[in-house]
């Protein structure tokens, strides 16, 4: 990564769009403080000859970070609060909209926030801004009802419609990261709007945490959960050079249970995964039922160890069935990413590794922040394939035995 920082750095001598200014909605705190932490110390470092950088207002501050906040009424209502002028900066917000972590009182109940609650409240933000800053960029990891995507039946389209508002909010970029689905961006074709793919992090999250892989079409292979995820899974399975294999879900449409038709038996396409490890890919872990399903069903065809990579890990059930699934040997690791509120006892759980995505979405916001393209951020392929060989090199020379 020392490489690309060079060459990114080289991009970042030249005058920003504006002083940069980042949000940190409720439950990005801990976030907005690392992203913060980074960009502070890239800006210590850049030795920028054109005085003319220097003379925006707002560009040597202490932290990047802009105070704002949402108080409540006793009714549950609110408003958005700015503490401090963003009169031609360039605003980015972080949110997550899935951080039931933060609560309010309403009618004197303690009530947590719902993922409408979140988006509101960035609405508020955003109107509290009153048009004064230069751009704003929202940074939204998990899309907000990125799961209500399409109409099926008389139904709204909620992300469509979320993304259009933001639009009319005066919105330039919108940045989430695995969406369930990227082409919701046809809803908002004049808006920018980019899908990030945290490829790269997770599979050096993985490398560093076990040692032993061994990374080849004879050990290793991909599985897609099913055939809505096959394009994330391609996209593993052909930067690492493995056979891909796929689960197709055999559902009950006559029934729904908890909103969702439940699913029968998940029927397998694909080689033989027999003694092989299995990387198991998917956008999100929600309750978890269906991926450890496919751990038993891969286990029942006679795989080695079971790694389930997923952007987003919300354990709506909690952490039992996982913890149990892992003593009884049917899953050995669980990798995603800290883009949204993970449960405190996820840190603790021996079957868990974290991917960090805070300095990603630093080098995301340095390169927009001087309007320079993204495309070397979003394309991995390079810096995957120098992190397997660094990652083959260090397993050669401490004699690693391949399991």
């Amino acid at each position: 990564m020392n490489n690309f920082l060079t060459e990114w750095n080289k991009d970042l001598k030249s005058i920003p769009v504006g002083p940069l200014g980042i949000i940190a909605m409720s439950g990005c705190e801990e976030m907005g403080k690392k992203v913060d932490a980074w960009l502070q110390k890239w800006n210590q470092l850049q030795e920028v000859q054109d005085e003319e950088f220097y003379t925006i207002p707002g560009v040597n501050r202490d932290s990047f970070l802009v105070k704002a906040y949402c108080p409540r009424f006793g009714t549950g209502e609110s408003k958005g609060v700015i503490k401090e002028s963003v009169r031609g900066y360039d605003i980015y917000i972080i949110v997550d909209v899935c951080a039931y972590n933060k609560t309010y009182k309403m009618y004197g109940m303690e009530v947590p926030m719902s993922p409408d609650d979140h988006f509101q409240d960035l609405k508020r933000i955003i109107a509290a801004i009153e048009g004064k800053a230069k751009r704003i960029t929202v940074i939204m990891p998990m899309l907000y009802e990125s799961r209500q995507h399409r109409r099926n039946a008389r139904e709204s389209l909620d992300c469509a419609m979320a993304l259009r508002e933001l639009e009319n909010y005066g919105v330039s970029n919108i940045i989430t990261f695995d969406a369930h689905d990227p082409r919701v961006a046809n809803s908002v074709p004049m808006l920018g709007f980019e899908n990030v793919m945290p490829t790269y992090q997770m599979i050096k999250a993985l490398c560093r945490k076990e040692k032993d892989l061994a990374i080849d079409k004879e050990n290793m292979m991909v599985i897609s959960p099913d055939e809505g995820a096959m394009s994330r899974n391609i996209r593993f399975s052909s930067v690492l050079g493995l056979d891909l294999g796929m689960f197709y879900k055999r559902r009950d449409y006559t029934t729904i249970v908890n909103g969702r038709n439940p699913i029968v038996a998940h029927e397998y396409l694909g080689s033989s995964v027999e003694g092989k490890d299995v990387l198991v890919i998917d956008d999100m872990i929600a309750s978890g039922d269906s991926m450890l399903d496919l751990c038993k069903e891969l286990k029942a065809r006679k795989a080695n160890r079971i790694f389930a990579i997923a952007t987003f890990a919300f354990f709506t059930s909690g952490l039992e069935a996982f913890e149990r699934a892992y003593q009884e040997g049917y899953l050995t690791r669980v990798i995603a990413t800290n883009l949204t509120y993970r449960r405190p006892e996820l840190e603790k759980a021996e079957w868990f590794i974290e991917a960090d995505l805070s300095k990603y979405i630093s080098y995301i916001i340095a390169t927009l922040n001087h309007d320079r393209s993204l495309s070397k951020l979003l394309n991995p392929y390079d810096r995957i394939e120098k992190l397997l060989t660094r990652y083959r090199a260090e397993q050669a020379a401490e004699g690693i035995r391949l399991v």
